[in-house]
Formats: C-alpha cells, structure tokens, sequence
C-alpha cells in the first residue's frame, strides 16, 4: 500500500491506529478520579503544606504524548518506506510500451536514459508483463515481446543524429496507426530529450487514449551550435540552449579542431562561450588567420557528446584561391608599378595565388579573378568569363590608364563592368588641376566594408568616372568624400563582379599603400564564399558523403555510403539516407550540420495531465528504524513527566535527567586533526580532486567501497578516503590515487607535475580511469582519451602494454582474468615487462622485478562499480539481473588486487608461490 510518497509492506499493521481512541479512553479512566465530599475535620489541615502532591487527572498532553508514541510504534512495525518502487505499490501486468526520442538530444545523457530504461525493462519482468520499445528517430509500430529480448537489443537503441520523421511521413503515420489498433489499459512511458517538436500532439493523443502516460526527461539544458559564420572578418559561432529554467549563468568551452601541419587531428583553437542568465543564446567571435581557417575541420562544445553541439565545416572557411591577371607594360619590370605587386602583398597570406593566361587559370575554377587595367578581351574569353561569374565566382577589376582610354562599358553598360563609364577619367590634385585630393567617404551600413575605419592619410588623385543611371546608386560600395564612386559591384547570376575606380597600384591613390587595402580585399575574398545553392542549382547532381557524423558527435569516414541528389542534399530533412556530414562534388564541399543557420530549440511543454519525472527515481529509503527510534524517545519523555508530575524529579536528579535527555540525540563530533596527521594514522586511497562535484563524490563514494571491501576481506584497514588537491596537498602521504579524467579537467601546474612525477618515481601508483570505455571500446577516439593524453604528456610516465595474461595483478589476491568496472571490454595498459623477462622452466609465471607498475590506465569505470551510499548499498547500477552482481564482484576483487599489488609489490613472482597457485589453478 501507497500514500503519497511512503508505502508499506506490511499495511495490515496500521489497523492497530483505530484502538488508539479507546486507548486514550482507557487512559483518562485509569486510575479512576476520587469521589469528592465534604469533611469537616479537613478545616483542621488548613495552613499546611505538602511537599509532594499528585495529580488527580492524567494531564491531556502527557496522554498526547503517549499516544505518539504508540503511533510511532505501530508505524514502525508496518514497514514504511520512503520512495518505494512502483512494483511494491502495485502489481500492474499491463503492457508496457516505452518510446525513445533517440536523437541527437538524448546522447548527451544518453546512458543515464539507457539505465532508466534497462530499470524499466527489468521491472516490467520480473512483473511478468510484455514490453515494446519503439525509438522515435526510425519509428516502427509497436511489437510486444518479452523484456528479457528488448534489454539485449539496447545496444542497437543508441540516439541517431537526426530528428523523428514528420507527423504526417508514413514512418510516423504507421507508429500511430500501430498505437491506435492496441488495446485499452497500456502503460506507455515517453523517454524525452526535452525538445519541443511540431505535429506531437496526434501521437500524444493516440498514446493517452490507450492508458496512461508517463514522461522521463533529464531537466537540464539541451546545448547545440549552428555552423559557423564570417560576420565583420571573424568567424562567429552561436551556441543555442533549451531549459525550463534560464536564470543561471553557464560557462561553455568552445573549440575548433583540424590538422596540425604534421597531420594530427588535434585542437587548433578554443574560447570561452558564455550564457548570460535569462539567455537561450550565446556568442563568440574567433579572429583565425587564414592558414588556421584552411586547416579547421569542425567546432564543437568540449565535453558534451552530442552531434547537436559539432559544427562541420565546408568550402566556406577554407583559404581562397585568387587569380591575378594584368594588361601588362614595360613599367612591370620596376615591381613597384607592377599593376599586381600590391595585390600580391595583401593577398597572399589570406589566399592561394594563381598565375597565368585567362584561358588557363579558368579550368583551375578559383574563388575569386582579378584583372588589373585589363580592357578589352576576346569574344571566347569574355563569354567564358561569364559563365564562370554565373557560377558563382566572382571578378574583381582594376582602373588603369588603358580602362580610361578605352571604349569598354561607355554606350551601353558590359556585361563584366558593374556600371557604365564616362569616357575619358578625372584627375584631382595633380599639377595641372584645380582641386585637392580627394578622401574616402565613410562605409555605409550595407556595405562589406561597414565598420572599417577610414584612415585621413588615404587619397585618391586619379579615378575613371561611373555613368549616372537608375542603378548606379544601389551599386556603389564605397565613395569618395565628394560623393562619386570608388567601388562598384553588381551580382550575375550566383557571381559578381566589382569594380575599384583607381588603379591597383599606388599611381592613381595612396589606397594601395594602407591596411585597408587588405580588410577591403579580405572582406571581398569573404563576400566571395558560394551561398548555400539553390535546389534548382545542385539539382540533378550527385555529391558523394566523406565524412558523416553519429548521434553522439563522433566523425566517422562515410565509407560506402551511397551518394545522395544535389537537390535532396540541399532541401531534404536529415535521416538515413541523408546523414549530417560532409558531401563533396567534384571541387566543392557541402557540410549538412545537425543545427542549420536559423534553428532554434524549445522546451517541450507537455499537457497538464502528463506525469512528468527525472531518469533517477530516488531512492528507498526504510523509516521503521526512525519511528521507533522516535517511540523510544517519546516514552523516555513520558518516563521524566511522570517523575516530574509526582514530585520524585527535584534538584540534582532532575539536572542529570535533564543533560541526559538534552545530550543524547547529539553526536560525537569527530576531532578535526591536520591532513598529514589524517593521512598517516591509517591506510588512506585518495582521489584526485577534478573540480567536478559530481564526479569527484563519486570518486570519494567509489573508495569508500573499495576501502569497506578491503577492511572485511582483508588484513588491510583503511581510513575513509580523502581528495586530493594536486596543487596544495602532499602526494607522497598516499600509497594510492584515483584519477578520474573529464573532458573540461584543468592542466595542472608545473608544481604539480613536478610533485606527480616525484610521486611516481618513489613507488606510489596513480590509477587513470577514462570512464569512457562504453564508446572506445567501438574505436572512438573520446574528449576523455585526448583530454588524458594532454596531462599525461609531462608525467614520466614508462612504456605501457596491455594488461599481460601472467602479470602479477592478475593474481595478487585473487586470481582474475578480466577487469571490468562499471563497463567491461576495454583494454587495461600497465608498466611494460622488461625485455628480458622470460619464463622459467617449471614455473607459470614470467620472472619479474619487485616494482610496482607506476601507472594504471583504462576506462571502466571503476569508481563507478565500486561507489556505496551512506548505508553500503550500490551507488550506481552496471548492468541486469546475476550477471551484473557478478561484474560488480569481478570490479571489487580487482580493486582488491590493485591495492594489494601497491602494498607488496610482486612478491607473488616468487617461485616459493608457485604450488599454492598452481594448486587453485588446477593444474
């Protein structure tokens, strides 16, 4: 029986509480009240005092007092539990139908939601009910099966890195259809991500009209990135977040990852991203030279496994190919005059430059043309020109004395010049001119150039002249302080083309001269980048996937993949057949991210009537001990009123009384003593202290069963475990350290590695646990893994080799041959044995040294396995039903081994071990 959060096992108990009314009847009548009546001798005892006096009546609170405690009894003795599970509350057999959201949202905390269902799963079973499991990103109509078959096909149930289908796709229409057609009375449990999806309510409904309806979702924030974008010459990443509560401020680490020059994938760039309270976006502009832009690969949040927070990157950050194409002229050979010296200065450490004819340089299809004082070209290069501008390049031209003089563009406007000339040029400021130089204008706020600062040193004296007409003003970019046009530009097709009215180099202006000459180039290179294509553009071609990614962020090869339609790869939802990654054509590369430029997220706000729960249920918690104990005080009270009331508690009794009852609910204090006094008194495992709370109680409790395992199998007893600060504690006083790694952990300080690697060398043993063996046991390079290999990288650490089959771990205490924790498959590495370690004749075991392997590295997890609450009970669940108790056995006995091997080094190498160990091998 339930009521309200408390159950009992054994209600039948609580029918005792109807006799408490006739019990407190049965108290106010005895002892039974004196008669009264009137003596007259009683005039004769006036003025005299009694020192003791007795009541007459039982006072109403002394019997309240009473009957609490008899209450308290009898609830105690009916076995009250606080959070029962819901199969001690009832015993439903109905059908139990779980859906999985299983997107890129859930892989986050994806094995907290696989823990809750596998829970979920075993329940349903050990109720005798059938399950079905139907994961929402490929969603099937429900199948009924026993839950024992649904928890072996968990593995295959991990999140996909896009979202459900369309209410209205078939696939969706089935799954309703199939919800539809069960019977009444189904018990359907919805394990969210937390995101709110449009078109939910005709699979809610269908859901609630066959029984009732449960969620479980984390509550914590949903994080994801959209692509990267070139904002102003930087390159701006938006983070975006989903949470019903935004108040609180939230610190992200933002990295951009690609290949070293040496071709190692490694991280090139990171930056701090930081959510504001009360805001769902957040920011961060990275100011990357080119040469790092050409290498990046991806962004992405550190230490969040998601694809939602990975940002591919395409052709549109990579480093741009320029053409630079002059008239020519004999006054070339002076490099200063050079029409293209300049524009070789500003643009090649932002650019690959091309050189040659036209006709050559056009087949190589780079990003950007420029011709500098180039006037007249053929027919057959012009008509090329054009079509490859419609393609999405862009031409960037220069004025010079031959464009002046030359007819291009005066009658009617050409096809490859932005606007119409004036026949002839203008000249300002010369010898034989009546006007001063002329400045820039500042950029107006349409312009590419907005918010470049106009130097007053730059000026222009030469400039050919644009023709006014009806367009001319929606054309100009950039103006002279007089008001005529400097730049021009004019859009054909998916290409420009953009005119600078003074010569490329410095004999018609100073601009050439300045930086801005650069931010203007750049910031045109970047203006250069192909929009995303049109479906009417791509339509029809076919792009092969290199590289695509998972649910859980991890970029994987595309391998044989099939390739996919231009038009689909640009308008079509990702699924299946269109996974995120990155898609090639021929010399152009699309990256399809999870996020796209405008999405948002939201969280999902489900119907009143929806049961809404977190993935940990809490948990029981038994209260019969507490109200008995609360009984046996409420009578000890009872006892000193009642000496009280009949005047037997006077003076120095009722004082000690008094103390007794005051003291005795309150603890000892625990003496607080120095941490190298606490650390030295008994046998003390310490943890390296992360600065994650979370994982660093997890590492404390993970010890703290490791060190009660030690104490009552043992000869070993140990203290309760202590954290470890690397940069102020002492590291020598600890014979053992744990060292949990997390993605976000700090690097320590010089200091500190030198006090590690000291620690090392003088015989202790620090155990690095990945916990990250659930992925990397799939080949999956993980943040942990990389993030482990950044701290271990200063540490003197010696060559490693897999745990061997004969080494001294294997057999210290007991004899194992796996090591798991929390996980199990992964690979252990230890000290490698010597060269010349070599079996002797007659004995099962290599001849090794006495050290200890300095370092232990895996990642099971074992803080994990090994974690206990306050009561001793598993912390932390690693699996289903025998098998799980046995892992969780396995995991302590290594545990065992490991501390027993830093105690006494491999005196089990000893031949004088020999017979013993061959004896309980078998052999």
């Amino acid at each position: 029986m339930i009521l309200g959060p408390i159950g009992f096992s054994a209600p039948w108990l609580l029918l005792a509480l109807i006799a408490l009314p006739a019990l407190w009847l049965l108290l106010r009548a005895v002892p039974p009240a004196p008669v009264r009546r009137r003596f007259p001798g009683v005039a004769l005892l006036l003025g005299l005092t009694d020192d003791e006096s007795v009541s007459d009546r039982t006072p109403w609170w002394l019997l309240l007092l009473r009957m609490l405690a008899v209450a308290a009894v009898i609830l105690g003795l009916a076995g009250p539990v606080l959070n029962p599970e819901a199969e001690v509350a009832e015993g439903n057999r109905s059908p139990l139908l779980v859906l999985i959201d299983g997107t890129w949202a859930s892989a986050a905390d994806w094995p907290r939601q696989e823990e809750a269902l596998e829970v979920l799963l075993e329940e349903a079973g050990r109720q005798g009910r059938s399950a079905a499991v139907v994961r929402l990103t490929s969603p099937e109509p429900p199948v009924f099966a026993t839950p024992e078959t649904w928890v072996t096909r968990l593995p295959g149930l991990a999140p996909l890195a896009w979202e459900p289908p369309a209410p209205d796709s078939d696939a969706m229409q089935r799954l309703i259809a199939g919800i539809e057609g069960l019977e009444d009375g189904i018990e359907t449990v919805w394990i969210s991500d937390g995101l709110d999806r449009p078109g939910r309510a005709e699979l809610l409904s269908a859901v609630q009209d066959r029984g009732r309806l449960r969620v479980l979702e984390t509550g914590g924030a949903v994080l994801a990135l959209r692509p990267a974008q070139f904002v102003d010459g930087a390159v701006e990443l938006t983070a975006i977040r989903a949470a019903r509560d935004l108040d609180s401020e939230q610190v992200l680490t933002l990295q951009a990852h690609g290949r070293d020059p040496g071709g190692v994938m490694r991280v090139l760039e990171q930056a701090e991203l930081r959510f504001e309270p009360g805001a769902a976006l957040a920011r961060q502009e990275l100011d990357l030279p080119a040469e790092i832009r050409a290498r990046l690969t991806h962004f992405a949040l550190a230490g969040i496994r998601s694809a939602g927070t990975v940002a591919l990157t395409d052709d549109g950050l990579r480093r741009r190919e320029v053409a630079l194409i002059s008239g020519g002229g004999a006054e070339e050979s002076l490099s200063l005059l050079s029409p293209l010296h300049y524009l070789q200065k500003a643009l090649e450490t932002n650019a690959e430059l091309l050189h040659g004819a036209l006709t050559d340089i056009l087949p190589a299809n780079p990003d950007v043309i420029a011709l500098a004082d180039v006037a007249t070209l053929s027919e057959g290069e012009a008509t090329a020109l054009e079509d490859w501008i419609e393609g999405g390049g862009m031409l960037l031209r220069f004025a010079g004395p031959r464009l002046a003089a030359s007819e291009i563009s005066r009658a009617e406007e050409d096809p490859l010049m932005p606007v119409r000339l004036r026949a002839g040029g203008r000249s300002v400021g010369g010898a034989m001119s009546w006007g001063e130089p002329k400045t820039l204008a500042p950029f107006d706020a349409d312009s590419p150039f907005a918010g470049l600062s106009v130097p007053e040193d730059v000026t222009v004296t030469s400039q050919v002249m644009a023709q006014p007409d009806p367009t001319l003003a929606s054309r100009v970019i950039a103006r002279l302080s007089d008001g005529t046009p400097l730049v021009t530009r004019k859009e054909i097709g998916q290409g420009q083309v953009v005119l600078f009215h003074v010569t490329a180099n410095a004999e018609w202006s100073s601009l050439p001269l300045s930086g801005l000459f650069v931010q203007m180039l750049e910031r045109l290179s970047v203006s250069s980048v192909n929009p995303r294509p049109e479906v009417e553009d791509v339509e029809g071609t076919t792009w092969q996937p290199e590289r695509v990614v998972d649910g859980f962020g991890t970029i994987s090869s595309a391998g044989t993949l099939p390739g996919v339609d231009g038009g689909e790869l640009v308008a079509s939802p990702l699924g299946p057949r269109l996974q995120p990654g990155l898609y090639a054509s021929e010399d152009r590369a699309i990256a399809r991210n999870v996020m796209g430029d405008e999405t948002s997220i939201a969280p999902m706000p489900w119907p009143a009537g929806v049961t809404v729960q977190g993935l940990s249920a809490p948990a029981e918690r038994p209260l019969g001990g507490y109200l008995l104990a609360l009984a046996l005080l409420l009578l000890l009270v009872d006892i000193l009123a009642s000496l009280a009331l009949s005047g037997r508690l006077r003076g120095a009794r009722a004082t000690a009384a008094l103390l007794a009852l005051v003291l005795l609910p309150v603890p000892q204090a625990k003496a607080q003593d120095d941490f190298a006094m606490i650390a030295t008194a008994e046998t003390v495992l310490a943890h390296v202290l992360t600065g994650d709370e979370e994982l660093d109680a997890l590492a404390q409790a993970g010890l703290q069963g490791l060190s009660d395992t030690l104490y009552f199998r043992t000869s070993i007893e140990p203290a309760p475990p202590m954290g470890v600060d690397l940069e102020q504690d002492e590291l020598s006083l600890f014979p053992f350290l744990y060292w949990p790694i997390t993605a976000a952990q700090p690097i320590p300080s010089d200091l500190a590695y030198a006090k590690l690697n000291r620690y090392l060398r003088s015989g202790g043993m620090i155990l690095f646990d990945t916990r990250d063996a659930n992925v990397s046991t799939l080949g999956a390079s993980t943040p942990e893994s990389r993030r482990l290999q950044e701290i271990a990288r200063p540490l003197d650490i010696p060559a490693l080799e897999p745990l061997p089959e004969d080494h001294v771990l294997t057999r210290t205490f007991y004899l194992l041959q796996d090591f798991p924790g929390r996980y199990m498959g992964a690979p252990v590495w230890v000290e490698a044995a010597p060269p010349d370690a070599e079996q002797i004749e007659g004995m099962p075991f290599r001849n090794l040294n006495d050290g200890v392997t300095p370092v232990v590295i895996g990642g099971n997890d074992w803080a994990g396995a090994w974690a206990v609450d306050a009561s001793g009970a598993p912390l932390m669940r690693i699996g289903a039903g025998m098998a799980a108790e046995r892992q969780r056995e396995i995991a302590y006995r290594f545990g065992v081994n490991l501390i027993m091997h830093v105690l006494t080094g491999n005196y089990k190498s000893d031949q004088v071990h020999v017979p013993a160990l061959l004896d309980r091998l078998g052999n």
